[in-house]
């Protein structure tokens, strides 16, 4: 029996973002104080639209755990497997809002508490009592996270779950992008969907001798570059279904493994902060596929739900509710147009 449509596995922590849009971050003089982290984000979209989630992830004995717990129970979402991890701290991120292109973006992620999941975290978790087992990128950066998250995947696949694979690609989390590229790599075998954007796929599949000699600061600094069409190919031969790629304003593209490419159209929108907008499509995009809608309709549903956040001043607190959803896209050629 499945308890859970979607267990959402990874970071979480306090996101402060400048209230004095348009500053530079230096004269920055004000912060409002939101929750975040990718799986975070993804399980509030994903509940907010009608889902039943359940967030893995932990937090520090401190009141930023406290803050982060009372906002998910407030939400519905089930916090019953989230532990405190004895001398860590809840993460932090820090953003200044520089629209259209410019998002500053700081993490505080030293001794954090998710990066401490362990397997006896995912045991205690029910991952086998889930549809969907979602999980980041990120949490393959350091151990114990790394092998929880793994052995997560492996359990969801032995139990019949489908594993979602957001790539989730933060530079200034890995030590060298070539050691993210290894350990996407080594873990798509268990993957079933990988979600990301075209610099997520490249830096997961950076294989040609030109890229391999990118420096760590080169990649932090610069778009990856690459061959997507043939990243995306790579990726599929490596196991997953189906790749679904985030394309901004212009919507979503999904690859099938049997070579079949799908486009989703977008919803041009202003941008006034496209932080958590990726997220949002997850939740949006994974609430349609549990309830069987095909790949068109659920990656229109994720395109709404990414372009309605792209005009809010935050992520999680600002997730649409499928009422919202239904009305933004009534006067935008719905969800089948």
């Amino acid at each position: 029996m499945q308890d859970f449509d979607v267990l959402n596995m990874g970071r979480s922590g306090i996101d402060l973002y400048s209230n004095d849009v348009g500053a530079p971050f230096e004269q920055i003089t004000n912060f409002a104080a939101y929750v975040g982290g990718s799986p975070l984000n993804i399980c509030v979209s994903a509940r907010r639209l009608g889902l039943k989630t359940a967030l893995l992830t932990a937090v520090g004995n401190d009141p930023v755990g406290d803050f982060i717990l009372h906002f998910l129970n407030n939400e519905g979402i089930e916090t019953g497997y989230i532990p405190r991890k004895p001398g860590r701290r809840t993460s932090a991120v820090i953003l200044g809002i520089e629209p259209p292109d410019k998002f500053p973006l700081v993490y505080y992620r030293e001794n954090c508490a998710d990066i401490a999941l362990t397997i006896d975290d995912v045991l205690a978790a029910p991952v086998a009592r889930s549809r969907v087992l979602q999980f980041a990128g990120t949490n393959l950066s350091l151990e114990p996270s790394r092998s929880a998250t793994q052995f997560a995947a492996e359990l969801a696949r032995a139990n019949g779950v489908t594993v979602v694979l957001d790539v989730d690609f933060r530079p200034d989390q890995w030590h060298d992008v070539r050691a993210f590229g290894v350990q996407i790599r080594a873990t798509l075998r268990l993957a079933d969907i990988v979600i990301g954007t075209e610099d997520e796929i490249n830096a997961a599949m950076l294989t040609s001798p030109a890229q391999m000699s990118l420096t760590h600061s080169q990649v932090s600094d610069t778009h990856v570059q690459g061959d997507t069409e043939e990243s995306v190919r790579a990726i599929l031969r490596m196991g997953p279904e189906a790749l679904i790629l985030k394309t901004g304003s212009r919507g979503s593209r999904i690859y099938l493994k049997s070579g079949e490419v799908i486009e989703a159209p977008g919803y041009p929108v202003d941008v006034y902060n496209i932080l958590g907008a990726g997220d949002a499509f997850g939740g949006g995009f994974l609430y349609g596929y549990v309830h069987d809608w095909g790949w068109r309709k659920s990656a229109r549903l994720g395109n709404a739900c990414g372009a309605i956040v792209v005009t809010k001043h935050g992520c999680a607190n600002f997730m649409p509710t499928m009422a919202e959803v239904e009305d933004f896209v009534s006067t935008r050629g719905g969800l089948d147009g």
